[in-house]
C-alpha cells in the first residue's frame, strides 16, 4: 500500500494535514512528516496532544483525509509530488500503539490511528 516513492515522501520535512468533517463541516490540523510511524500495511500511528476538535469530529464521522508531500521529491510532472490518504480513525490513550507512539513523542496524550483504505500520488 505504501510504494516507494510515497515512504521517500515520508521520510522529507513536510506538513501533513488531515480532514475530518461532521454536520457542522469540515475541519483541518497539521502535523509533521517526521511524526508518522508506520507499524503495519495499511495503518499510520500519529502523536497527538492537542486536535481535540479532530478528535470530536471523527467521533462522528470517523472518515478522515491526509495529505502531504514534498518538493524534493520527483512527482509525476517534475520536481515535487503530493499523496491523498482516505481513511478511517481513531484516538487511543492506552495499548501498544500509544505505548510506541509515546517512547518517541513524550509530549503525546494519545494517538490518532490511522486506517488506510487508498493512497493516491495527486502530483
Amino acid at each position: 500500500m505504501f510504494n516507494e516513492n510515497f515512504m521517500t515522501v515520508v521520510g522529507k520535512e513536510g506538513v501533513v494535514s488531515i480532514v475530518t468533517c461532521d454536520d457542522e463541516g469540515a475541519h483541518v490540523v497539521n502535523t509533521w512528516n517526521s511524526y508518522l510511524a508506520f507499524p503495519g500495511e495499511n495503518r499510520i500511528l500519529i502523536p497527538a496532544f492537542g486536535m481535540r476538535k479532530t478528535q470530536r469530529k471523527m467521533e462522528k464521522n470517523n472518515n478522515v483525509l491526509l495529505t502531504l508531500g514534498s518538493k524534493e521529491v520527483e512527482g509525476k510532472m517534475g520536481p515535487g509530488t503530493g499523496y491523498l490518504i482516505k481513511a478511517t480513525g481513531i484516538f487511543k490513550n492506552s495499548g501498544p500503539e500509544f505505548d510506541l507512539v509515546k517512547s518517541n513523542f513524550s509530549w503525546a496524550n494519545r494517538v490518532l490511528e490511522i486506517t488506510v483504505s487508498e493512497v493516491k500520488q495527486t502530483i
